[in-house]
């Protein structure tokens, strides 16, 4: 909530503060608006019971906090999700770790608590069946590169933004991740299919995007049709078409694509912290739950 007002100077600080380190760790732009948003109406509601500081948040404001947001009405009416009540915590979360980190703060208030986590639905999975009736319906090397890029390359929404072509190497076969979550970099092999896709929008079809000298459009390795380099929300668009024209019936999204070939790597035998390698994760555990995935769909097929 952006027009929550805040008073208090030293809220306002850490507001701003807290942005800066959400970008210059490599957050997305998305997360850099809505975590400093929900951590402003924490501030708001301390400022209305009278705590002006970090010194005075106790682990019980953060849990009246939690209480109060599962009654808050939601701006498009009804009650917060789970999962949006969830995002507020992970922004408390996220905040307090990082002022202990810096510390500016002796005991964290977030420390000792535990809140339930909501439940998801099932994450979906493509069959490889499904992967080649997408590409089947391509219209364009972009489709194509598209495709290879989220599902080749289990690439993030947010990493298909900022690719460049200094990103990619096609003679060693390597695509660069310069800031992935986290900040995290890593390198991303690409088989031959991949590459092949890749460099044939690069070499082939690329150019007749670029519209204009704009530095960003000369060094973006994707091009939207206004010749800018194209958005998670363009991608996003393109592949439900490619969707819609496969016939799927289920709505698929970026993220799935990169679902589906954690899935397929595993159960081709690859070893999974070479898949959490592949795919970026910090933690083990992150992967872990895609071996999970593998053998629910793996019984799936064979029954």
């Amino acid at each position: 909530m952006k027009h929550l007002p805040i008073y208090n100077k030293e809220y306002r600080e850490l507001l701003l503060d807290f942005r800066l380190y959400l970008e210059r760790t490599g957050y997305n732009k998305g997360s850099c608006e809505a975590l400093p948003s929900c951590l402003r109406e924490f501030f708001h509601r301390m400022e209305g019971l009278g705590i002006h500081g970090l010194d005075g948040i106790t682990p019980g404001h953060i849990l009246e906090h939690w209480e109060y947001l599962r009654t808050r009405p939601s701006q498009r009416g009804g009650s917060l999700s789970e999962s949006q009540i969830n995002h507020h915590l992970y922004a408390l979360k996220t905040f307090m770790n990082y002022r202990q980190a810096a510390g500016d703060i002796e005991s964290n208030p977030f420390g000792a608590l535990a809140f339930p986590r909501p439940e998801h639905p099932p994450r979906k999975v493509l069959s490889r069946e499904e992967i080649k009736a997408l590409y089947g319906v391509c219209e364009t090397l972009r489709d194509h590169a598209m495709l290879s890029l989220f599902y080749g390359c289990g690439l993030r929404r947010s990493e298909a933004e900022k690719l460049d072509i200094s990103d990619i190497h096609f003679k060693g076969q390597l695509l660069y991740v310069r800031s992935g979550k986290g900040g995290k970099r890593r390198a991303v092999p690409m088989g031959v299919q991949v590459t092949q896709d890749l460099k044939g929008y690069y070499l082939n079809e690329r150019e007749s995007y670029r519209n204009g000298t704009a530095a960003d459009s000369l060094k973006a390795f994707m091009l939207n049709n206004h010749g800018n380099r194209m958005s998670g929300d363009s991608f996003w668009r393109r592949l439900g078409y490619l969707v819609e024209q496969a016939g799927f019936t289920d709505r698929i999204g970026l993220h799935c694509l990169r679902h589906s070939i954690a899935t397929h790597l595993l159960e081709g035998g690859l070893g999974i912290e070479q898949v959490r390698d592949f795919l970026g994760h910090r933690h083990l555990e992150t992967t872990q739950l895609y071996a999970k995935i593998s053998k629910h769909y793996l019984s799936k097929q064979i029954c």
